[in-house]
């Protein structure tokens, strides 16, 4: 009986012992420095119960069972487990570790862990940024995230990229929106890369929270910042090296130049241009007078700390960068202060305030272009010499009135651009009541932009566009102001431990305004670029008043919004956003568009039937839904404004005066993205791998364009223009995966490996405009824009004319559909498709276009001991680029293809004769039409980190690294760089001697406090 009892009495206790709940105490501390960490998340594992340390790091839970699982988390920590067995104080000591980065992300207003997004959230983390190494942000982004496009507009310093998130969507402005600290920032050349602590990419419709201008996608840039009871820390990062082209179009030598042209003028019945060809020799090569080996360096400094209520952070960069096309007469300078601070003034009411500088000098000169520099060097004569017998520049005769000779006129360029940009942004934040919050943030920006253009006389030869007979000097200065003022209103509460509820309402107004002024003057004393300036100039006038333009903008927006975030038990997930936009840029009766987005998540790891599973860690599915608006067009097209340029005649002088400008249309409305998403993320087999896969389909409608028109409209008057109107659609469809590979092998070996891959189908479903059609882009010299935006292909298509090789005899000719009769043996054979009997223009066809159908990355990463090393490559795979370099002269240069020209019957079925007469061989056709598609290996880095000689030191860190980007290029393409691209969505991938981007070999040294 007593033996019953006792046993009764144990299994009682034992089961009162299991199913006790108990308070739960502690701090939380740096395991480095010992410091208390405040803010730290704690929560019970599986429950949305929790809380978080405060300022000393203390932290305390009641009614937590025993054996339950908190989780500890920090942003730049790695989480922590730890299992209560009693009530006992805990200390907990938290790693830093900067991947922990990519469980937080910046989501609308606010972070998010990333467990529980339910949107298409990508993340580069400073420790990417690092390996690097890239003198633009945009370079941080290609081939690291998938579903993200960059194209460079040019390989010069400071030039611009082109960023698309999940395809090309409209004809017009495609950019994304891009917050610094929550500053808008059209310019990325104005960040300093060392300073970013992360990069958010937003790519589906949860970036609909920022309305309007979100379109397009979101890039949340958060820069580096300290933390509360941080001892102060110094970081010191420098690099040096040089950069050099990747590549040299081959083209003709003297020799083989000068048998070519004789040839040439042979067919064409002319006598030969030189008699003597065997004296020649290989002539100039003149790309290899324009390339030259460039330096460039860059300092960083970032100082950050914090005390019990406060942190701070400031830095200063500064980056000097030669250009590989004109060496320090393409030079680009930035220098950069930032600043940010945050001040707790009561446990609820806080303050933050953040501030970035820049200054950028870029040295401009003419590029991608017809007749710049580069396309010069491959066109230019190789049998004339640099200088002629005098030493003046060798004049270029006879070779078009765009080619002339590079070297004079890079001598010859001064074109300078000076920006001098302030940003900041401040905040208030009010906790009362337990879960409510109101927050206020204003952010602005006022940029000034000088520039300044002298043009000395000049006289490039007979008839050349570049002559200048009177020297003339342009000074521009124009200001750019915006302003956003944000007003939120949050609510959030966990009820019974189980629903998670996160309320906000906004409201939002933003504005900005800026004016062009600018002034021309002549005659500039002795030509000579000292004395060039506005104040010395003859003959001064108002660039304003020259064209009738109207230097000032104005536009406006007003939003109201609402956003419920709501979770159940921490795996059922839910996320609903309503947004009101208002914009200056519409009539009164289509200013407002409301604009819905939803997602949904589930975490199915979570549930029971995968609690004891071996092999998964963690599975969510995830899906969203949104409608976006869009109103990047030009200001005031819905009504009629004289900002046309208009000239009149009063007493037989001609005044310059104002006239109507673009047709209005008061109808024009809100152009709507409607975006569907779904996807998946997988971690398995203990965290070492992880899947994110994502289907995703964007409709673009009511595509806001300027179609082609009727000119009796009017709009081919100076300054007038075609209506905007809502004209098309367009839909992007595909799919993101992303896999990854971490694992600490040993304790001195950690290897990662990370691959991504999107495929893109873009189609324009519907042009409402006359013909069914917008063209654009250029090609050679009076031809028809090659590029078009059409139903049925994808928008910027080529469109021109099918060959099917070259005519062998007059035979073929007669037998065939010759094009208006101009054709002989040698000559390029173009495809009847319509077999009409004529060649003409509804013959041409799809040739290609500028969209990859594919994209993907390849990242890799080893570290041992006090080694690291890492690499990574990206591939396009799909596109066409039209080779448009070549200028089709009688004595231009030619590429070294024409020494495979056809010279007979059976000599060549690929390449067409030379003659100086009169041929349809330099028509736009799939002969200048080529693949596009490469895999470069963008970046290898190696470095070593100091540990032995920092332990009697105050040093925290010592590592030396060296490093290559743009390694190499495996591609078909003939030109310098497959990434060519003007951007545009229509008559983009269009090469007209393309600046490429440069090989760059650098040596750093990244040193901490």
């Amino acid at each position: 009986m007593t033996t019953k009892l006792l046993s009764l009495l144990f299994l009682l206790f034992t089961s009162l012992t299991f199913a006790q709940d108990v308070t739960v105490e502690g701090t939380v501390v740096d395991q480095t420095t010992g410091q208390p960490i405040p803010g730290v998340n704690v929560l019970v594992k599986d429950t949305a119960k929790g809380a978080s340390t405060d300022f000393d790091g203390n932290f305390s839970i009641s009614s937590v069972p025993i054996n339950s699982t908190l989780v500890f988390s920090y942003i730049g920590y790695k989480n922590l487990e730890y299992v209560v067995t009693n009530d006992n104080p805990i200390n907990i000591s938290l790693i830093e570790d900067a991947e922990s980065l990519d469980e937080v992300v910046v989501i609308g207003y606010g972070t998010q862990r990333k467990k529980e997004t339910t949107g298409a959230v990508s993340v580069v983390s400073s420790e990417t940024i690092e390996n690097l190494k890239p003198t633009r942000v945009e370079q941080a982004l290609q081939g690291q995230v998938a579903g993200v496009n960059i194209s460079s507009n040019s390989g010069s310093p400071g030039a611009s990229s082109t960023i698309s998130i999940r395809g090309v969507s409209t004809n017009g402005d495609s950019r994304p929106l891009i917050l610094v600290d929550g500053n808008v920032i059209e310019d990325l050349s104005t960040i300093n890369p060392s300073d970013i602590e992360s990069i958010n990419v937003l790519k589906d419709a949860t970036a609909g929270i920022y309305g309007v201008r979100a379109a397009n996608g979101v890039i949340l840039i958060t820069t580096k910042s300290g933390r509360k009871e941080m001892p102060l820390t110094v970081e010191y990062s420098a690099y040096g090296g040089f950069q050099e082209t990747t590549r040299k179009i081959p083209v003709l030598n003297g020799t083989e130049y000068a048998l070519l042209v004789n040839e040439a003028f042979a067919a064409g019945g002319q006598g030969p241009q030189f008699i003597d060809v065997a004296s020649i020799g290989v002539g100039t090569d003149w790309q290899d007078k324009i390339f030259e080996t460039a330096p460039m360096f860059n300092h960083s400094i970032t100082i950050k700390g914090g005390k019990e209520k406060s942190t701070y952070a400031f830095g200063s960069s500064y980056l000097s960068q030669d250009g590989i096309v004109g060496g320090n007469r393409s030079n680009f300078s930035r220098f950069t202060k930032r600043g940010n601070y945050t001040l707790d003034f009561l446990d609820n009411f806080k303050f933050n305030v953040g501030l970035i500088h820049t200054h950028t000098n870029k040295r401009n000169l003419s590029e991608s272009a017809l007749g710049s520099i580069l396309f010069n060097a491959l066109n230019m004569d190789p049998t004339k010499s640099v200088r002629d017998n005098t030493g003046a520049y060798t004049i270029a005769e006879g070779l078009g009135n765009e080619v002339i000779n590079p070297l004079a006129q890079l001598n010859g360029t001064f074109d300078r651009t000076k920006v001098n940009k302030l940003s900041g942004n401040a905040g208030l934040s009010y906790n009362f009541l337990e879960h409510f919050t109101v927050q206020t943030n204003i952010q602005a920006n006022y940029a000034e932009v000088k520039g300044k253009v002298f043009r000395p006389i000049a006289n490039f030869g007979s008839g050349k566009v570049f002559n200048i007979d009177r020297s003339e000097v342009i000074e521009t200065f124009n200001i750019f102001r915006d302003y956003t003022f944000d007003a939120l209103f949050k609510y959030e509460r966990v009820f019974n431990d189980t629903h998670d509820v996160k309320v906000l309402l906004g409201a939002s107004v933003f504005q900005t305004t800026g004016i062009f002024t600018g002034n021309r003057g002549f005659d500039i004393e002795g030509n000579r670029v000292e004395n060039a300036s506005i104040e010395l100039a003859q003959d001064v006038e108002s660039i304003n008043q020259e064209i009738g333009f109207d230097p000032r903008f104005d536009s406006r927006l007003l939003s109201y919004f609402s956003r419920v975030q709501y979770n159940y038990k921490g795996k059922y997930l839910l996320s609903a956003v309503i947004r009101r936009d208002g914009s200056t840029r519409f009539g009164p009766d289509n200013r407002f568009g409301y604009f819905p987005s939803g997602s949904v998540g589930w975490i199915i790891s979570d549930e029971d039937f995968l609690s004891n599973n071996n092999t998964i860690d963690f599975l969510k599915i995830r899906a969203s839904y949104g409608i976006l608006g869009n109103d990047r067009i030009a200001d005031f097209g819905f009504v009629s404004l004289l900002d046309g340029e208009g000239t009149y005649v009063f007493d037989d002088n001609i005044i310059s005066g104002a006239a109507l400008g673009p047709v209005a249309n008061p109808e024009i409305r809100w152009e709507k993205q409607k975006t569907f998403d779904i996807g998946i993320d997988i971690k398995f087999l203990d965290n070492k791998f992880d899947i994110t896969a994502d289907y995703f389909k964007k409709t673009t409608e009511d595509l806001l364009v300027v179609p082609q028109v009727s000119g009796i409209l009017g709009v081919g008057a100076p300054g007038a223009g075609p209506p905007v109107v809502n004209g098309g659609e367009v839909e992007n469809k595909g799919f993101e995966f992303a896999i990854g590979y971490t694992n600490q092998i040993t304790d001195d070996l950690k290897l990662s490996v990370r691959y991504n891959v999107t495929a893109i189908d873009n189609e324009v479903l519907s042009v409402n405009t006359e013909g069914g059609f917008i063209a654009g882009g250029s090609f050679g010299v009076g031809q028809d824009p090659p590029s078009r935006m059409e139903a049925g292909y994808p928008i910027g298509y080529f469109r021109g004319f099918q060959t099917d090789g070259i005519y062998q005899t007059q035979a073929e000719i007669d037998a065939g559909t010759p094009i208006n009769g101009q054709v002989l043996p040698g000559d390029i054979r173009f495809v009847d498709i319509n077999d009409d009997g004529i060649i003409d223009d509804d013959d041409k066809v799809y040739l290609g276009d500028p969209i990859p159908d594919a994209t993907m990355g390849l990242n890799l990463s080893i570290d041992y001991k006090n080694f690291d090393f890492s690499t990574y490559a990206f591939a396009s795979i799909g596109n066409e680029i039209v080779r448009n370099y070549e200028r089709n002269q009688p004595l231009t240069n030619r590429s070294v293809t024409y020494l495979d020209r056809w010279t007979g019957p059976g000599t060549s079925n690929s390449n067409p004769r030379v003659t100086t007469g009169a041929t349809s061989n330099g028509l736009f056709s799939d002969y200048f039409v080529e693949d596009g598609s490469f895999v470069r290996l963008q970046n290898v880095q190696i470095g070593f980190t100091f540990n032995k000689l920092l332990e009697n030191s105050k040093l925290d860190k010592l590592r030396v690294y060296v490093s290559a980007s743009n390694v190499f290029t495996l591609t078909k393409y003939r030109g310098y760089d497959p990434t060519a691209s003007t951007g545009a969505p229509i008559g983009g991938g269009i090469d007209q001697g393309f600046y490429p981007s440069p090989r760059t070999f650098l040596l750093g040294v990244n040193l901490k406090f």
